[in-house]
């Protein structure tokens, strides 16, 4: 990572140092064990399908309200000029703050495998492979929202101005698939293909595409690319 890991490490000691980052993650896994285990306790039935279904509609909040102080806040404390100090470039900085943002999702997506091995422990018939494949499902979504909750950070001084940013362009992404029955046939392939769910539904099945997969990492760096854009436009004024 070189130069990144400096950053890195700084975001990610802010994160386990922030009161805030914890009751987010708590709210979070909160939220997933009551919609995995409410099916178990009601029909006596589990699975990974309810987790798989409700992670990515809680992404919509938890990402947005990891990512918002990641660049706007060192705007507004005016670090932002201490950083450009640094032998360090805008590219690296965008990225030190991605990878340990990423990284903090993570840490709640890693807490939710205890539903699996709940599974597991209660002899119910799983299928492994599709629950490892609807993993990297989660991850790469996540690592989407994570770019545009970056982006979202780095256009604004204002941290509730870029969680809204941040939650509606991911809303956009998630919804855009429900939306195909209003769309011309002409361009129901377009918005399908803009679906972010269109791809998560297929590799969470068990089929990794190269079409899906191509999908989740133009999206990465396309918005990794703008917040770097962004940043050097204050060099430019």
């Amino acid at each position: 990572m070189g130069k990144t890991s400096v950053i890195y490490r700084k975001e990610m000691s802010t994160f386990f140092n922030a009161p805030s980052a914890y009751i987010v993650l708590v709210f979070f896994l909160i939220l997933a064990a009551w919609f995995f285990t409410s099916p178990l306790f009601i029909n006596m039935q589990a699975d990974m399908s309810s987790l798989f279904s409700i992670v990515p509609i809680l992404y919509l909040f938890f990402i947005p309200a990891i990512t918002m102080g990641t660049l706007s806040k060192e705007k507004s404390n005016g670090t932002i000029e201490t950083l450009a100090t640094l032998p360090l470039t805008d590219s690296e900085v965008v990225m030190g703050k991605f990878w340990a943002s990423l990284a903090f999702v993570g840490t709640g997506l890693l807490f939710t495998l205890v539903h699996f091995f709940t599974i597991l422990i209660l002899g119910t018939n799983v299928d492994v492979g599709a629950a490892v494949t609807g993993y990297l499902g989660l991850v790469l979504i996540g690592a989407v929202y994570t770019a545009i909750g970056i982006f979202a950070s780095s256009v604004t001084t204002n941290q509730i101005l870029a969680f809204i940013i941040g939650f509606f362009i991911s809303l956009f992404f998630f919804f855009i698939g429900y939306s195909l029955i209003f769309i011309p046939s002409g361009l129901v392939g377009i918005f399908q293909y803009l679906s972010i769910n269109y791809h998560f539904s297929n590799i969470s099945k068990g089929v990794i595409d190269s079409r899906n997969l191509v999908y989740f990492f133009s999206l990465i760096a396309l918005f990794l690319r703008m917040a770097v854009i962004v940043m050097e436009a204050r060099k430019w004024k």
